[in-house]
């Protein structure tokens, strides 16, 4: 089965399968099936033409893939350009949810490490 281009894997379950389109998450997925009335366990493989046209018109009632990607950078270019705190953050590349940037962020901050000396040798007096 094929929605707006993307391929949903045909032998795991509907509700997993779903997943795969960038901007369905499982509650989201779980959502749709309910409300085609289709069994969350059945394979993609299973369903029937109707079913795929009902999964296939609520779908793209969604904001997903490209519109979503399109989206969510727009607002973090606003961000940047109104010189919020949080485009602040974006533009130096460091955290923006309030997390310590003292040990960890280190995804987006790249793997940069500091050595430290193992500890200073004490002169024997003699």
């Amino acid at each position: 089965m094929r929605i707006l281009g993307i391929t949903v894997p045909n032998e795991k379950r509907l509700e997993i399968g779903l997943t795969c389109l960038y901007g369905i998450g499982i509650s989201t997925a779980q959502k749709i099936l309910d409300q085609t009335n289709i069994d969350r366990g059945v394979r993609a493989k299973d369903l029937t033409s109707d079913e795929e046209n009902r999964i296939r018109v609520l779908v793209e009632k969604i904001l997903i893939e490209g519109n979503l990607k399109r989206e969510i950078s727009a607002n973090i270019k606003r961000l940047k350009d109104i010189k919020s705190y949080r485009g602040i953050r974006h533009i130096k590349r460091l955290p923006v949810r309030g997390q310590r940037t003292k040990t960890n962020s280190r995804t987006i901050r790249g793997n940069v490490r500091k050595t430290m000396a193992s500890g200073r040798r004490k002169e024997s007096k003699t």
